[in-house]
C-alpha cells in the first residue's frame, strides 16, 4: 500500500508549517519560511533554498506535490501515524437481500475505540462464482438524518443512490458514514483529530484496508465516488492514497476564494476545516487548493461533474481548476485522464452524468 503525507507533519498552521515540514523533506536549513506557491500555476515548487524554480520533470512535480500534502495537513491535522492501524474487526449488523446484491450494515475498527457504520454491497455473481472483481469507495453526500444511507437506497428525491447502482452493475462497493452525521458522533479530539475532514479520510483509508482484506475483491486497484460533501471527501482521500486509481466527484468543489463569493464558513465547522476560519479575510493564503489538489491526482483517472446550475459550488471555478491541473496530467502524458462534464442542472448528480461516470469506473477498473 502507498499512503502519501507525512504523519510527522508540524500541527503549526499556514507558511511556518509548510517551511518546517519543507526543512523535512529536503534537508536544507532556510531562513525565511518559502511564500504560498501560485495555486494557478502549480508547475512551481520551492528547491532546497526555498527558491521558486520551474517544474522541469515529474520529480520536480513530486516536490511540489509534497508541499501541497503538507499544506493540507497544516490545516486539516496530520494523517494518522501506523499506530492507528489497528486490526479492523469487522462485524455484520443486518443483511438485506436486495435481488442482485446483498447489503450489509457493518461495523470496522478504524482506529483503537472508534468503530466506523458502513454498507456493504455485495453482488450475487460474486459471491457465487468466488471471483474478484473491483470494488468501489462511495461517499455520500450531506444528510443529517439519514448519513450514508441516502446512497445505498432512495432515502431522498434529491439524491441519486449511487452506491446501489454500482453494486447491480457488478461492482463491489463500500459506503462509510462520515463524522459528525446522523448516528456517527465520534468524538474528535478524543481520538486526536484537528477536523472532521481528517478523521474521514482516515476512516475511508481503514475502508480501503477492509476492502482489500475480503478474498473477492481486486487489491488495490479502487474507484471512489461522491456527489457534494462526498465529492470533495473522495478527491481527500485519493490524494493521500494511491490506491485509488478513479475518482468520480459531482458538484465537490470549487476555489476556496471562489465559494459563494469568499464567505468560507461553510467549510469551517468541525466535521470539515476548523482552522479555514482564520483565513476568511485573507483567502489567498489559504496553504492549498482544489487547482492543486486536482493536479495531485495526476496521472489517475478524475471524472468532474459541475453543473451550470449549481449555487454552491461555481462552474466556471471549476473550469479555472481544471486548466490549472491540466498541465500535470500533459507531465505524465495523460490529458484523456482529467474529464470535466457541466450538465444544465442545479446541485445534482444527474442520471445521464451518473452513466459516463459507471462506464468510466467500468472500464478502468474491471
Amino acid at each position: 500500500m502507498n499512503i502519501n503525507g507525512s504523519s510527522q507533519c508540524m500541527r503549526a498552521i499556514g507558511c511556518m508549517a509548510l517551511f518546517s515540514i519543507a526543512k523535512t523533506l529536503y534537508g536544507a536549513e532556510v531562513i525565511d519560511p518559502p511564500s504560498r506557491l501560485p495555486r494557478t500555476n502549480i508547475l512551481v515548487y520551492h528547491n532546497r533554498k526555498a527558491d521558486v524554480v520551474r517544474v522541469r520533470s515529474k520529480a520536480d512535480w513530486l516536490k511540489r506535490r509534497a508541499e501541497i500534502v503538507a499544506a493540507m495537513q497544516a490545516i486539516m491535522g496530520p494523517l494518522p501515524a501506523a499506530e492507528k492501524r489497528c486490526p479492523l474487526e469487522l462485524k455484520i449488523e443486518s443483511e438485506v437481500d436486495c435481488g442482485s446484491y446483498l447489503r450489509r450494515l457493518i461495523t470496522y475498527a478504524s482506529e483503537p475505540g472508534s468503530r466506523v457504520p458502513a454498507y456493504l454491497l455485495l453482488p450475487k455473481t460474486v459471491l457465487a462464482q468466488r471471483k474478484r472483481v473491483p470494488a468501489i469507495l462511495a461517499l455520500h453526500p450531506t444528510d443529517m438524518e439519514h448519513g450514508h444511507r441516502v446512497v445505498v437506497e432512495a432515502a431522498r428525491a434529491y439524491y441519486a443512490a449511487y452506491a446501489r447502482e454500482l453494486a447491480e452493475r457488478g461492482f463491489i462497493v463500500l459506503a462509510p458514514a462520515y463524522p459528525l452525521l446522523a448516528n456517527y458522533q465520534p468524538d474528535l479530539r478524543a481520538f486526536g483529530y484537528e477536523s472532521g475532514t481528517m478523521k474521514a479520510i482516515w476512516d475511508n483509508v481503514r475502508g480501503l484496508d477492509l476492502l482489500e482484506s475480503l478474498p473477492f475483491v481486486k487489491k488495490g486497484k479502487f474507484g471512489a465516488i461522491g456527489h457534494s460533501l462526498g465529492g470533495h471527501n473522495a478527491i481527500y482521500t485519493a490524494v493521500f492514497d494511491q490506491r485509488i486509481k478513479v475518482v468520480v466527484s459531482s458538484c465537490g468543489f470549487d476555489s476556496f476564494q471562489d465559494y459563494m463569493n469568499g464567505n468560507i464558513k461553510g467549510w469551517t465547522s468541525e466535521r470539515y476545516m476548523p482552522r479555514l476560519l482564520e483565513y476568511q479575510t485573507r483567502l489567498a493564503d489559504i496553504p492549498f487548493d482544489f487547482h492543486e489538489l486536482i493536479g495531485a491526482l495526476a496521472p489517475r483517472t478524475v471524472f468532474i461533474s459541475a453543473p451550470f446550475g449549481d449555487t454552491n459550488f461555481k462552474w466556471s471555478s471549476v473550469d479555472e481548476i481544471v486548466r490549472a491541473a491540466t498541465p500535470i496530467y500533459q507531465l505524465y502524458h495523460v490529458p484523456q485522464n482529467l474529464r470535466i462534464e457541466h450538465p444544465d442542472c442545479a446541485h445534482d448528480f444527474p442520471g445521464a452524468v451518473r452513466e459516463k461516470a459507471y462506464r468510466i469506473l467500468e472500464t478502468r477498473l474491471f
